[in-house]
């Protein structure tokens, strides 16, 4: 395949023949100049020729030895740069300028993928970024311009300024998959960025103007709600592979894991489901890669923050390392829904810079796709950095379509990924510190919720199966995760939603009251195990196991007073329109006895006993023959909720809301 053929005839080969004398040639040791003819021939391959994985493999490392000699890979990127800006200044072009652009996008991510995943250092030089300094250079053409800088600015202005079309999808694909591939030299360092790292593409990405920013994200939000249909069979550039070639996503499948800052490890685990598109799937993922990029920046001189998440404080000095702002973070967080009036009810006029979006469509696609984690990252993404997003969000109406999703996979965590289930949570955590989701979730009424196999659920509210969720995300995680923050996020949350409660189900109330009866359970045998320590020592000793055993049940403590400080706040805030949970509570009194003296739960021990105090107290002044019926007692309990007065409680305990650190 490396051999190439003295006398080539390319009028009369057949195009195979033709396709690897060009080939052969690009990855051969022969410099071609710039400006030579060979690039338009080798452009102009016709679209449909096939090579064996095999010989691809070969070609890229025949390419990787000659490329510091022959530049061929900043000659290509420069007519990809050239064919696109073609493109793009005639909307009328043929269908052959948009081929061109397409082989040559095609050819540069293949050979460009090899570099990055065969790199021996940590170094892009070895990618030979630059033309020779004796090569000669096209009229026009600055030949000490930043190659990475010139192509960047071509793809993302043909994305973001290219409509998708029957005759423009290939090639919108296709230079998505390129800054893939591109953007994925942050693989070749460490878990966190540092000051040294060097991505030349991404780099090149966050230096372009703001306009030309917002434009691309519009474009790939649009993708992602559109979805564009493929216009033919064939969903990618067929010319290398053989159909079984490993692709620079696979690669970031297994180095992305460690990658703290970088979300690589989203853009591997699709359901397969009947959402999956493409072009749409394609644009989510170098968005995510956009927004999320952080540079670090070593400061030469006292410097102020410019964003709100850049460093931890307003003023850096000399030699400290902070990250450099990213324009597309930024123009996400600040879109606005295109229905929004471009006058604010302060009557102040909007800029026009703000990316433009039609919230209800992308509302509408994320509840669709939810079981993806791209999208749930997404969905995190908006709802944590814009405030707009959020507000839309929180007044609509039909919110069962983003919580049902969400819930159901929940529900699976066993089938998901730890990383799926706490976006998730953590979405529903912002979501509960507003009082008015808070609200309007009770009076959304489920007429049944078919994939919930442990109960029959009928005519729930969407707020009691939240609660359900929740708590059977709690016992799921203490059996087999056994991870705290899970916890902590799960039971915040019940913590923000509690003195909202309307009209809990009786499944959710006993659920309520179980899980603070299994973590009293969890709490009790470390405690036993801590007194036999200290019986047979005669103190708990400073060992290893003696600190996890004491750690422990501090942590055990905690989750016992949030449990409680839950039930405090519907019987101080809301016990009238709660009569099921004051029943779950009578039913199961018991489980709170041996806390009465407890010297971090007894104030709040006390105030269910009040409550407890005033039921039995109506109920053993009513002359009943027989047993009492269960639903007798809740009768009594509605019926003599209108005389409670919260005022008779110790002490009144007010919810701080739990958000994010």
């Amino acid at each position: 395949m490396g051999a190439v053929p003295s006398t080539p005839r390319l009028s009369g080969a057949r195009p195979q023949d033709t396709a690897d004398y060009l080939i052969g040639s690009f990855v051969g040791e022969k410099t071609f100049p710039i400006g030579s003819d060979f690039w338009q021939k080798l452009l102009e391959l016709p679209l449909n020729l096939h090579w064996p994985t095999h010989r691809v493999q070969e070609a890229c490392k025949l390419f990787a030895q000659n490329n510091c000699n022959t530049r061929h890979l900043t000659k290509i990127l420069i007519h990809l740069s050239w064919c696109l800006r073609e493109c793009v200044s005639n909307s009328g072009a043929p269908s052959e300028v948009y081929e061109k652009a397409v082989n040559a996008v095609y050819i540069s991510s293949v050979f460009l993928k090899y570099l990055i995943e065969n790199a021996q250092s940590n170094s892009i030089e070895e990618f030979h970024l630059s033309l020779n300094e004796s090569e000669p250079a096209p009229n026009g053409f600055e030949t000490d311009q930043n190659i990475e800088s010139l192509v960047m600015h071509n793809v993302l202005n043909f994305i973001g300024s290219v409509e998708v079309s029957p005759k423009t999808y290939l090639l919108h694909h296709e230079l998505l998959n390129f800054m893939l591939v591109a953007m994925s030299t942050q693989l070749l360092y460490g878990p966190a960025p540092g000051p040294t790292d060097m991505n030349p593409f991404i780099d090149a990405a966050m230096a372009q103007e703001s306009s030309l920013v917002g434009l691309v994200v519009r474009r790939l939000l649009l993708n992602y709600i559109i979805r564009p249909r493929i216009p033919y069979n064939s969903t990618s550039y067929p010319v290398f592979s053989g159909g079984s070639q490993p692709g620079v996503l696979q690669r970031v499948s297994s180095a992305a894991a460690t990658l703290v800052l970088l979300p690589f490890n989203y853009l591997v685990s699709s359901t397969g489901d009947g959402t999956r598109n493409p072009l749409a799937d394609s644009s989510l993922h170098v968005l995510l890669i956009l927004n999320y990029y952080h540079k670090c920046v070593v400061g030469d001189e006292s410097l102020t923050d410019r964003s709100d998440d850049s460093a931890t404080s307003d003023s850096l000095s000399k030699g400290k390392t902070y990250f450099s702002d990213n324009p597309y973070c930024k123009a996400l967080g600040n879109a606005r829904d295109i229905e929004f009036d471009r006058v604010d009810i302060e009557g102040n006029a909007h800029s026009g810079s703000h990316v433009r979006l039609p919230f209800a469509s992308l509302f509408d696609t994320l509840g669709m796709c939810l079981a993806d984690e791209t999208a749930v990252l997404l969905l995190y993404t908006l709802v944590h950095g814009n405030s707009d997003f959020l507000e839309y969000v929180l007044v609509r109406t039909d919110l069962d379509t983003l919580l049902m999703p969400i819930l159901e996979t929940l529900y699976n965590a066993s089938k998901r990924t730890s990383n799926h289930i706490y976006i998730l949570l953590i979405i529903l955590l912002i979501l509960s510190q507003d009082s008015s989701f808070n609200a309007s979730i009770h009076k959304i009424v489920l007429p049944s919720i078919p994939w919930y196999q442990e109960h029959l659920l009928h005519r729930t509210s969407l707020g009691s199966l939240m609660v359900i969720i929740l708590i059977r995300t709690v016992k799921y995680n203490l059996s087999k995760l056994r991870d705290l923050y899970l916890h902590t996020t799960c039971l915040a949350t019940l913590a923000n939603m509690a003195p909202h409660f309307h009209h809990l189900s009786a499944y959710a109330s006993q659920r309520l009251v179980s899980l603070f009866y299994m973590l009293s359970r969890k709490y009790n045998k470390l405690a036993e195990r801590i007194d036999d320590k200290m019986g047979k020592s005669g103190s708990l000793g400073q060992d290893s196991l003696a600190e996890d055993l004491s750690a422990e049940l501090h942590i055990y403590t905690d989750f016992l007073r949030i449990v409680l400080e839950i039930l405090n706040a519907i019987l101080t805030y809301a016990l009238p329109r709660n009569p099921e949970v004051v029943y779950a509570i009578m039913h199961r009194q018991e489980v709170f006895e041996p806390f009465k003296n407890h010297p971090r739960f007894s104030e709040l021990i006390e105030n269910i006993y009040m409550v407890l105090d005033f039921f039995n107290s109506r109920i053993d002044s009513q002359t009943h023959d027989g047993e009492w019926s269960a639903e007798k007692v809740l009768q009594l309990i509605i019926m003599n909720c209108r005389s409670w007065r919260v005022e008779g409680m110790k002490v009144k305990i007010t919810l701080e809301i739990r958000s994010l650190a």
